[in-house]
């Protein structure tokens, strides 16, 4: 019974440690992957290839278009902004496009902004899948990051999967995970693989503390939750 007991209370710490750690606006600066795209800003970049002369560099049969820059407003009128060094499409497979040195901004619910950079990217235009490749980091103006080395992202289903390594940056610890798995167009968002999560949590204030005592104490040491999976839902935690 005692084990038993201890088991569940270390369960109950453990939802608790993940409720002051992983808040709803970590959750959705990973969604906002999924956000980007479902805005779809890729369509558009696909309308002007062939007729922004001006920005294009024809080389046997591709042709890539320089510095593209898009704008505009989500379903629900949220701003976005796409920008890349380059987008290249051959004329001999038009349905994937290239897009080098990427970086969207797309404005959150709570009025925060999300950045995502990625080295690489290639669009299918007929799968409607985005394929992000190399150096992705994710950048709230909250403070919270998180960097993926490959992401795909399914605009049709609304999803996001890794299976390399994802690091999180959290205001108060980190989260990192060997997989990620993000589906129902961002409501839900999993860890997979070797879940580690390093907290740093404020000591307990003691007001029979005296002056010389508070200035001799030392920071809280981390704590760590490890798990073999973290699966999370906006603003709640299992």
């Amino acid at each position: 019974m005692d084990a038993r007991f201890a088991a569940a209370a270390r369960h109950s710490r453990l939802v608790r440690l993940l409720r002051v750690a992983v808040p709803a606006a970590v959750i959705l600066a990973l969604a906002a992957i999924v956000g980007i795209s479902i805005f779809n800003p890729f369509r558009a970049l696909m309308k002007q290839l062939p007729l922004d002369i001006d920005n294009l560099v024809v080389s046997g049969s591709k042709i890539t278009m320089e510095s593209p820059h898009l704008s505009g407003f989500s379903p629900d009128q949220r701003p976005y902004e796409l920008w890349a060094k380059t987008a290249t499409q051959d004329l001999l497979d038009p349905d994937h496009v290239d897009l080098n040195t990427l970086r969207a901004k797309v404005l959150m619910d709570d009025r925060s902004t999300v950045t995502m950079d990625a080295r690489q990217g290639l669009f299918d235009t007929k799968a409607q899948v985005l394929d992000l490749r190399q150096d992705i980091f994710l950048q709230s103006s909250t403070g919270y990051e998180a960097r993926l080395t490959r992401a795909i992202v399914d605009i049709a289903k609304g999803t996001v999967t890794s299976d390399e390594p994802v690091d999180v940056k959290l205001l108060n610890g980190t989260l990192s995970g060997k997989r990620l798995r993000i589906i129902d167009k961002g409501e839900v968002v999993r860890f997979e693989g070797g879940v580690v999560m390093n907290l740093v949590l404020d000591a307990p204030a003691t007001p029979a503390a005296s002056e010389s005592e508070q200035s001799d104490a030392t920071p809280a040491a981390p704590e760590r939750a490890n798990g073999s999976r973290s699966s999370t839902k906006p603003g709640t935690a299992r």
